[in-house]
């Protein structure tokens, strides 16, 4: 079983709240979403793994178990260009749980007028695969969103 842990701070809001058809009907995957805190940081690895995937505003790290976890940080982000991400990390890189990936600012996304929403999704799997999904409630970068059997 994979734990996967939440890569920034803020609420935890679940999928049906993220202000995007493919992430709120879950047609990427099942998971949650978080409405981080207003400030720079950094989103960090939610599973230890592998990085498969690496864009300024998305990362995907697949664990030993094959689970490869989705963070996509705020909502038509793609459309800043990579404005405002700094990569700390590149594909095919192996990183810890907790690693610092992606710096960037929610604060910025929003007056840039994205949404600094962020789903957390594991790719590929059924609904039922999860279990213990964090959709409400504050949440510290690290701590636990869901279980992925």
């Amino acid at each position: 079983m994979t734990t996967v842990t939440s890569p920034l701070s803020g609420r935890a809001v679940g999928l049906a709240a993220v202000p995007d058809p493919v992430f709120s009907g879950a047609m990427v995957g099942p998971g949650t979403a978080i409405d981080p805190v207003r400030e720079p940081t950094s989103a960090v690895a939610p599973v230890d793994g592998l990085v498969v995937s690496m864009h300024p505003h998305a990362f995907v790290v697949m664990d030993a178990d094959g689970h490869g976890v989705l963070t996509h940080l705020g909502i038509d982000t793609v459309q800043l260009n990579g404005e405002g991400f700094e990569l700390l990390v590149n594909k095919g890189d192996q990183v810890k749980r907790g690693q610092p990936v992606i710096n960037w600012n929610p604060a910025a996304v929003e007056a840039a007028g994205k949404s600094p929403i962020s789903p957390i999704v594991a790719l590929e799997a059924a609904a039922d695969a999860l279990g213990a999904v964090a959709e409400s409630g504050d949440v510290a970068s690290g701590d636990d969103l869901f279980t992925w059997n």
